[in-house]
């Protein structure tokens, strides 16, 4: 795994690819082994071990993997979406507690991971909440690797660089008390589209939650046409 400090920039160097250098992993979750309490799973649809579309994603504070994948890994698999769900190493995500580091070096180890053991189409990066928004931090400052960033419920958005421009879908309940829909959701969407981003809103009846709907609507976004 590489140095925290070599992760202050927000970048990511693992570039997952078609041609995984071993074997194939097959379906199910695997429990990564990155060492140094690292906790990562990734779920692996079941089907032929070609190259299949990659989801990162991120758990709100005080998440875990699971979470994650209870959260979207029904529909990715539906979708033959392979889903990488890492844990942050504090209570919420490090550019939140305190500057990018060691989150973005477990991811980038992971990934590295992924590249030697699964076949990769595509990627993009999610999240809900705190991992929403960190999603939306690390997404345009990877736009290199990531095509799209699925925000569900987002607070903010802080991405320390910009490389290309990933297309953003943003989910957000007008009843969302934690993270109130006026100064968040709405927001977001219309700064990242002054930016000049693609950019998809989508605005439910509801409060702070993950509805099923909202993500198959959002995988299906990815995965269609661009």
């Amino acid at each position: 795994m590489s140095a925290p400090g070599s992760a202050s920039s927000g970048r990511l160097d693992s570039r997952p690819t078609a041609t995984p250098l071993g074997d194939p992993w097959p379906a199910g979750v695997h429990e990564l082994d990155l060492g140094g309490g690292a906790e990562v799973l990734l779920a692996v649809p079941p089907g032929e071990p070609s190259p299949r579309p990659l989801l990162v994603f991120f758990h709100g504070a005080g998440g875990e993997p699971r979470q994650s994948l209870g959260a979207v890994g029904q529909a990715a698999a539906e979708r033959g979406v392979l889903v990488l769900a890492p844990r942050s190493a504090a209570a919420t995500w490090d550019l939140i507690t305190g500057g990018l580091g060691r989150d973005v070096a477990v991811l980038d180890a992971a990934l590295g991971e992924v590249t030697r053991h699964v076949a990769v189409s595509r990627c993009a990066v999610g999240g809900f909440s705190d991992g929403a928004s960190y999603a939306l931090s690390i997404g345009p400052a990877n736009g290199d690797l990531f095509d799209a960033v699925l925000a569900f419920s987002p607070g903010f958005a802080g991405p320390p660089v910009q490389v290309g421009r990933p297309r953003i879908w943003i989910t957000h309940g007008t009843g969302d008390r934690v993270l109130p829909v006026d100064r968040c959701g709405r927001r977001l969407a219309a700064v990242f589209g002054g930016a000049g981003f693609d950019v998809t809103y989508d605005e439910f009846d509801g409060g702070h939650v993950v509805r099923p709907v909202g993500v198959t609507d959002a995988l299906d976004w990815w995965l269609g046409p661009a």
